[in-house]
Order: structure tokens, then C-alpha cells, then sequence
């Protein structure tokens, strides 16, 4: 084990399939409205968490609601993970903003997000 350590579970992306439905249900839930509203992500922060609505899935084709972990070294995380037995799906990438995501697999193949922000 490395000193990677993570910052916790702090942003959770869901896939939607009707993103004005979805965006009703999350603002009711959350009690606040979105912080950023767009055609291709809505996403709000609520207590500290950011929700994200991914209209299809996205462009990552998630399929299933993905935590994602925070993290100071995206690069040092990924390859510790992949060391240990995950396997890349998404390497790192800027979406903006200078946010670094990426996603692994588990040995049982549920998906893992990690989260660097510059």
C-alpha cells in the first residue's frame, strides 16, 4: 500500500434516461436545485456530495449509478488499484475545469470512479 489515501466517496454520477423527470425527482430529494444545468449533465451539491444526472449514460456509456472517490494523485490511485487487480476502463481524463476522472473494474466487475481535482 501506498500514502494515496483517498478523501472519500464525494461525488456520485446516475444515468438517466428522461433528465427533466430526473432533474424534478433529485430536486425534491436533495432540497436544493441544480448547480449546474445543462443539456448533458445536471448536476447538484447537497451536504458536502455532488449528484450528477448523466442524460443515455453519457459518453462513457455508464449504465448503473458510479461513486466515485476523490483523490490527491489520480495517477498514483490507478495504478495502485490496477496493481492490486483492477482493471482500467476509463483512463484519466480532463472534463474540465481541471477535474481528472477515471474508472476501474473490480475483480467482480462493479465500476469505481476516481476524482482528482487540480
Amino acid at each position: 500500500m501506498t500514502d494515496s489515501s483517498t478523501q472519500g466517496i464525494q461525488t456520485v454520477l446516475h444515468p438517466v434516461s428522461d433528465l427533466a423527470a430526473a432533474k424534478a425527482v433529485y430536486s425534491a430529494l436533495l432540497g436544493v436545485p441544480p448547480q449546474t444545468d445543462s443539456t448533458y449533465y445536471v448536476g447538484f451539491e447537497a451536504a458536502g456530495q455532488q449528484i450528477g444526472l448523466v442524460p443515455g449514460g453519457g459518453p462513457q456509456g455508464m449504465t448503473s449509478p458510479v461513486a466515485y472517490w476523490h483523490v490527491p494523485d489520480i495517477e498514483a490511485k490507478l495504478a495502485e488499484v490496477v496493481a492490486a487487480g483492477a482493471t482500467v476502463k476509463e483512463a484519466a481524463h480532463d472534463v474540465g475545469g481541471g477535474r481528472l476522472v477515471a474508472t476501474v473494474t473490480d475483480p467482480d466487475g462493479n465500476v469505481l470512479g476516481l476524482l482528482q481535482d487540480r
